[in-house]
C-alpha cells in the first residue's frame, strides 16, 4: 500500500507525468483517540481536490482520479498504522503513498505537476539515520531520528536470516549445532568447528553488508548504525564496503531493548556525531566566507545557484520566505505572484542546488550560521 521514500522517489515524482497531478499531504497520528480524526481530515482534503478538478475536468475523469484515494479512505486497516505524517499522490495511471516520520501540513493541490518540496525537506533533515541490528542468525533494520524509530519491514524477496541467506551452503558444523538447541550455545567450541561456524558467520555478515547497502543505504544516502553485540562489531567493520557505516554503534543486543528504548540508545550515538556535524558545516561556511568562497545573502546565493556555483546549501529549519526563484536567472521573484501555501524561495533554491549537484541541510535556528536563513559554500 506504501512506497519507501527515497532521494529516487523525488525523481520519479519530478518526471513528466500527464495532467492532473494531485498532491495530498496531512498530519497523522500513531495511536487513538488522535488517530479516528485522520480518515475525517483525509476526506475533507479530497473534497478540496474534487473542488480544483471541477473547474476543467467532467465527473467521471475526476471520479476515475479520486478513486484511488477513496479506497484509501475505506481502508481502516491503513488508518490503524499510521505515522507522523502522510502524502499521496496521483496522476493518470499513476499513484504513490508515503507514510513519513515528521509531520506535514494540510495541502490539497492539482496542478500540471506534483508538489514535492514538503517531501524534499523531510529528505534534507540533518538528523535522520538507519539502523542495523545484527546477529549471527538474522538482521533487521530501522530508520529513525532524533525523536522517532520505526522497523523497515524487508520485503520476502530479501533473506534476513543465516538460513534463508545460505542455505545449503551453511556448514555441517552450523547444522549440527543448530540440531543440538541453536548456533549460540555451541558456537565458542574449539578446533575445526568454531572456524567453520566463523566462516559462516563472515559470510552472513557480507551477505548483510551487500543487502542493506543495495537495497537501503545506496537509495536513501543516510547513516547507518550497526547495533550489535561487541564480538561483531569488528568482524563487521572489517568486511563492510558500506560507506555510510558510522564508526561508533550500539554495542549491545538489540533485541534486548524496547523499540523507544532502542531509539535512546541510538540517539545517544548518533547526537554527538550529529552536532559535530552541524558544527563542521558552521565551520566550513565561515572559512569560506572569510576567503569570498561563502555567502549568506539570499540574492547572491540565488545567482550563484542558478550558475551552478554553490556546492554546500544550509537552510534554517522553519524559515519561509514567500515567493519563487526563477531557476533561469536566480532572480527572485516578488511574493505576489506566489501562491502564500506552496512556494516559498528557500524551497525553490534548494532544489536548484540539487538539481545543480549540490548538497543541501536543514539545520536548527540555534545551529545556523549567519542570521538570514541560508548561508552557501561555494565550488570556486
Amino acid at each position: 500500500m506504501t512506497d519507501r521514500l527515497t532521494v529516487e522517489s523525488l525523481s520519479e515524482l519530478t518526471a513528466s507525468h500527464d495532467a492532473p497531478c494531485l498532491s495530498l499531504y496531512q498530519p497523522t497520528h500513531r495511536s487513538t483517540p488522535d488517530n479516528q480524526q485522520d480518515p475525517i481530515r483525509f476526506r475533507n482534503l479530497l473534497k478540496q481536490l474534487d473542488k480544483s478538478l471541477q473547474q476543467r475536468y467532467s465527473s467521471t475523469e475526476i471520479k476515475q482520479l479520486l478513486e484511488p484515494f477513496e479506497k484509501l479512505a475505506r481502508d481502516p486497516l491503513f488508518w490503524n498504522y499510521s505515522q507522523d505524517g502522510l502524502a499521496v499522490f496521483a496522476a493518470p495511471h499513476f499513484f504513490r503513498v508515503y507514510r513519513l516520520q515528521q509531520t506535514m501540513p494540510e495541502l490539497a493541490i492539482a496542478a500540471d505537476s506534483f508538489h514535492i518540496k514538503p517531501l524534499r525537506r523531510f529528505l534534507q533533515a540533518i538528523d535522520r539515520y538507519q539502523v542495523l541490528a545484527l546477529s549471527r542468525d538474522k538482521f533487521r533494520l530501522f530508520e529513525g531520528n532524533r525523536d522517532t524509530l520505526d522497523e523497515i519491514f524487508l520485503p520476502k524477496s530479501i533473506p534476513h536470516t543465516i538460513d534463508e541467506a545460505l542455505g545449503n551452503d551453511l556448514t555441517e558444523s552450523r547444522h549440527s549445532v543448530s540440531s543440538y538447541g541453536g548456533v549460540g550455545a555451541m558456537h565458542h567450541g574449539h578446533g575445526g568447528r568454531k572456524e567453520a561456524l566463523d566462516v559462516d558467520d563472515e559470510r552472513f555478515f557480507r551477505f548483510v553488508d551487500r543487502q542493506v547497502y543495495e537495497h537501503f543505504s545506496k537509495k536513501s544516502r543516510l547513516p547507518l548504525i550497526l547495533a550489535s553485540v561487541k564480538e561483531h562489531h569488528h568482524l563487521f567493520h572489517k568486511i563492510s564496503h558500506n560507506s555510510l557505516l558510522m564508526e561508533h554503534g550500539l554495542t549491545a543486543n538489540p533485541e534486548g531493548f524496547k523499540l523507544d528504548e532502542l531509539r535512546k540508545r541510538i540517539w545517544e550515538i548518533v547526537e554527538t556525531q550529529h552536532q559535530q556535524r552541524q558544527s563542521e558545516l558552521a565551520e566550513a561556511f565561515a572559512e569560506a566566507k572569510a576567503h569570498q568562497l561563502g555567502e549568506d545573502d539570499l540574492k547572491q546565493v540565488a545567482a550563484a545557484a542558478a550558475c551552478g556555483r554553490v556546492d554546500t546549501l544550509i537552510i534554517e529549519e522553519g524559515h519561509h520566505i514567500e515567493g519563487r526563484l526563477n531557476p533561469e536567472t536566480g532572480i527572485v521573484e516578488t511574493a505576489e505572484l506566489s501562491h502564500p501555501e506552496v512556494d516559498d524561495v528557500l524551497d525553490d533554491l534548494g532544489e536548484l542546488v540539487e538539481k545543480m549537484g549540490g548538497e543541501v541541510w536543514i539545520m536548527p535556528p540555534e545551529q545556523m550560521p549567519g542570521k538570514t536563513g541560508v548561508a552557501a559554500i561555494y565550488r570556486h
